[in-house]
């Protein structure tokens, strides 16, 4: 459809370049893309804080569930660089990003028929392996689309604040519904989610990728670079760091004697942040080198951590999550935005999934596997030292990026 109304509306003397030159980020784009960040991170607002609470009363122990939710973190090892690399290699995000989706809600499927431990960690593995695609395919889609359109720094932080919102929608609703009726509503809710946003991935459009024949080793050549490795170890420390947050949070907070609508307006609190961030974005990235907005980052997240750990009294937990607009989302846009000055072109979807790969997936998976590991033999509060600790490695690590002259 979209390649039929290029053809309609430009002459036909028009050649693929200039096609690509003139694409524009219409109104109705703009909403499709806002719909899959939408109802992607509502799937994530339901499984980061209410997954564990799920599996909790099903019998699980502490140890059980940090396993489970490490699946997160563990599929994004391979998954994102291998789906990344299939992209690269076919000229086609959209496409994989739409059979991707569909096979996730199939397999979500799976979970009322589930019983054991076993099936529960092979379903966690699946459908995760599956969905580590959708969101590296969709970042590297939507900047694509918004370099063509030369609107990156005005309309990438609106266009990914409706992630955020669907994640504030889900963590109060799922809270209340929860709250209300039962945990065992998990299910119905995942169902819903997954099988909108398969829908919405027929929406979704970018202009044309450049076909050329991958050329061996130019990876590697940016791998190379110091500047590159220093930053992914920067990435790899700042989701240890929040690897606690999102696996034992919730638990944390209900030790302290929260409720779980109490504990999704917590949650809700720290996306509604992240949401003023990623609205003014656009001010704040052309004003300031996207290096200074993550050392800044990195030091919001030192004192953010330590608030948890040794002050968690109301007043205190809520102006840490407000502190997550700077160690989440000035920390996303920031790292989004450094990719591009080194993985560009036919490089752009393998830089985006490997830098989920080295953070989400390595970083995600050793810090929820440490953290549950600090739980269970410490107190629950040194797992949030932890992460203080990590972030600051992450500060040291930035910090070695050489000046641009």
């Amino acid at each position: 459809m979209f390649r039929w109304q290029q053809s309609l509306f430009l002459p036909p003397a028009l050649g693929q370049k200039q096609i690509n030159d003139c694409f524009e980020m219409t109104p109705s784009l703009r909403w499709a893309f806002g719909s899959f960040f939408f109802l992607y991170f509502a799937y994530v607002g339901l499984v980061s804080p209410y997954a564990s609470l799920f599996f909790l009363d099903r019998g699980f122990s502490v140890i059980e569930i940090a396993v489970l939710m490490s699946m997160l973190q563990i599929t994004r090892i391979v998954g994102p660089f291998s789906w990344g690399w299939l992209s690269d290699f076919l000229s086609n995000r959209i496409g994989i990003i739409r059979v991707c989706a569909c096979l996730a809600a199939l397999v979500f499927l799976s979970i009322y028929f589930l019983n054991s431990y076993t099936s529960f960690f092979i379903w966690m593995f699946v459908l995760h392996t599956i969905l580590s695609s959708l969101m590296p395919l969709g970042e590297s889609a939507t900047v694509h689309a918004l370099f063509k359109d030369n609107s990156f720094d005005k309309r990438y932080g609106r266009l990914r604040l409706w992630g955020s919102l669907g994640f504030i929608f889900m963590v109060l609703a799922a809270g209340e519904l929860f709250q209300r009726k039962s945990i065992e509503l998990y299910p119905l809710l995942g169902t819903v989610v997954l099988l909108s946003l398969a829908l919405v991935t027929f929406l979704l459009h970018e202009p044309k990728m450049e076909r050329r024949k991958m050329v061996k080793g130019e990876l590697l050549i940016v791998l190379l670079n110091p500047d590159v490795r220093w930053f992914l170890l920067s990435g790899f420390f700042m989701v240890f760091a929040h690897a606690a947050l999102y696996v034992f949070y919730s638990l944390y907070l209900a030790d302290l004697g929260y409720n779980k609508f109490q504990i999704g307006l917590f949650w809700a609190l720290g996306v509604f942040a992240e949401v003023i961030f990623f609205y003014f974005q656009s001010k704040v990235l052309s004003r300031l080198d996207a290096e200074v907005v993550l050392q800044a980052a990195f030091g919001v997240g030192v004192v953010r951590f330590i608030l948890i750990a040794f002050l968690p009294i109301t007043s205190v937990l809520i102006f840490a999550q407000v502190l997550h607009a700077g160690t989440f989302a000035a920390h996303h846009s920031a790292a989004t935005k450094l990719l591009q000055r080194w993985f560009t072109g036919p490089l752009q979807a393998r830089g985006q999934a490997l830098m989920a790969t080295v953070s989400y997936g390595l970083g995600g998976t050793l810090g929820g596997l440490c953290a549950g590991w600090i739980w269970e033999l410490s107190q629950p509060r040194d797992v949030f030292v932890m992460s203080a600790f990590a972030c600051g490695l992450a500060g040291m690590a930035i910090q070695k990026l050489r000046p641009r002259r």
